[in-house]
């Protein structure tokens, strides 16, 4: 027998299982169908993993500065299974959470691999008959062609979290924003770790100031930063560069990226866009078979996990005859939770030329105020680009303590179609760090008091 329903999701994680909430939300029978775990990559070895073992760092980086001034303390044993059942305790409370979701509305939940021929779509041998298909199967980690990577036992960004004993020597080839966080994260757990980079610089992708404060911390921290290699083999204990170095690890971690999950996609004939590498949508996020939706990391832009989410909130509303924008790009708030954070959105100086802008920038740092000295948080900056016409604001980079947390008071003054001029009228409670929100503002358009 073939059940009926409005919507099925394929894929539970941040993309998926908002969209199939939100479709129940609005009068839609709807099923989730997803092979691995509940919650997708961002739940189980990603966003959530990460920043439990992130704050594990933080810890352990509040003693060695308390310690510099004048609190004597010292950490005798590090129980890193003990921290690992506290990252799977987390993650098992939000799998916990998410299953409640489904259940309170109505959402059926099929675990394993579907498979579609026209609306119909197969899981463990049941059949169901869909108005609608969404798919957010999400990305997997890519593999580079190393010479002897498939000779040698390596972790990925999938698997990392799966170790239950912290090795003496981590080697990371992948300089990207999940290389530096794990680098972060395990650190100050006192293992050796060594990142290889083969591009000119790590975090290509950010402001290149950010790359320089992110560098020089993770130097501070012990960990060697090698750019520009050019990795010749990968040996069981070591990675041999063209230079004649070699590098020694007990454990191996690549972290060069991922890679859309295209099966389901080519199984069904969709098609895909000029690289070859994600599903083609349009604004609305239908692909090339009509009623037949694709969100998150199969569709390429912004990898991230918000991201698949707002764009499946987009797409429940279209199917549902709901008038929606498509997502705007340059409202999506890029992270990296590392020590400093750093958070931004929007288009960078160069950027904001080429399009032809007529930018105005501000920079300042949070050396300049009195909470971020009191705290010990100098580190960082606040940078906006705006241009001179309008006063609008084009972009902007926060490095600094809780970066991700105070970026979205911009992008919220952004998103309601306000300027500069707003936010600086605006009063900020003294002493915090978003003060320097509005020092920058305010200096783009007179002068700031304390620049």
């Amino acid at each position: 027998m073939v059940k009926q329903f409005d919507l099925v999701v394929i894929g539970a994680g941040p993309g998926g299982y908002v969209s199939a909430i939100k479709a129940a939300q609005l009068g839609q029978s709807v099923v989730v169908v997803e092979r691995e775990q509940i919650g997708g990559a961002c739940l189980n070895v990603g966003c959530i993993p990460s920043k439990a073992y992130l704050k594990h760092a933080e810890w352990l980086l509040s003693i060695r500065e308390a310690n510099q001034f004048g609190i004597q303390s010292s950490v005798e044993v590090i129980d890193f299974p003990k921290l690992v059942r506290r990252k799977d305790k987390v993650v098992s409370a939000l799998q916990g959470g998410i299953n409640h979701l489904f259940k309170q509305n109505e959402i059926a939940y099929f675990k394993g691999e579907a498979s579609i021929a026209g609306k119909t779509v197969t899981v463990n041998n049941e059949s169901i008959r869909a108005k609608n298909i969404l798919l957010a199967t999400g990305s997997s980690p890519f593999v580079p062609p190393i010479v002897g990577i498939e000779e040698v036992e390596y972790l990925t960004t999938n698997t990392f979290f799966e170790l239950r004993k912290l090795p003496k020597q981590l080697v990371i080839i992948g300089g990207g924003v999940i290389a530096v966080e794990l680098a972060f994260a395990v650190a100050p757990l006192n293992v050796s770790v060594t990142i290889l980079e083969v591009a000119e610089d790590i975090l290509l992708t950010e402001d290149p100031e950010v790359s320089a404060i992110l560098k020089k911390k993770l130097q501070h921290l012990g960990i060697v930063v090698e750019t520009k290699v050019n990795i010749q083999r990968v040996t069981k204990n070591s990675v041999e560069l063209q230079s004649g170095k070699t590098i020694p690890f007990e454990k191996l971690l690549l972290a060069t990226g991922r890679k859309a999950n295209l099966a389901l996609p080519r199984e069904i004939g969709l098609t895909l866009d000029e690289t070859g590498q994600f599903v083609k949508v349009n604004k609305h996020y239908e692909t090339s078979q009509k009623g037949i939706y694709a969100i998150g990391d199969m569709i390429g832009g912004y990898m991230l996990a918000h991201a698949a989410s707002a764009e499946g909130l987009k797409a429940v509303a279209h199917m549902t005859g709901i008038p929606q924008e498509p997502l705007n790009q340059a409202t999506i708030p890029r992270c990296i939770y590392t020590n400093p954070e750093v958070a931004s959105f929007g288009l960078s100086e160069a950027e904001a030329k080429r399009n032809g802008y007529d930018v105005k920038v501000s920079k300042l740092p949070y050396s300049m105020m009195g909470k971020a000295i009191a705290t010990n948080e100098t580190d960082g900056f606040v940078k906006i680009i705006s241009e001179k016409k309008y006063n609008e604001i084009l972009g902007a980079v926060i490095v600094g303590s809780h970066a991700t947390e105070t970026i979205h008071t911009l992008l919220a003054v952004k998103q309601s179609e306000g300027r500069v001029n707003e936010l600086a009228n605006l009063t900020f409670a003294h002493p915090t760090l978003s003060e320097l929100t509005g020092e920058v503002t305010n200096s783009l358009i007179s002068k700031a008091i304390h620049s």
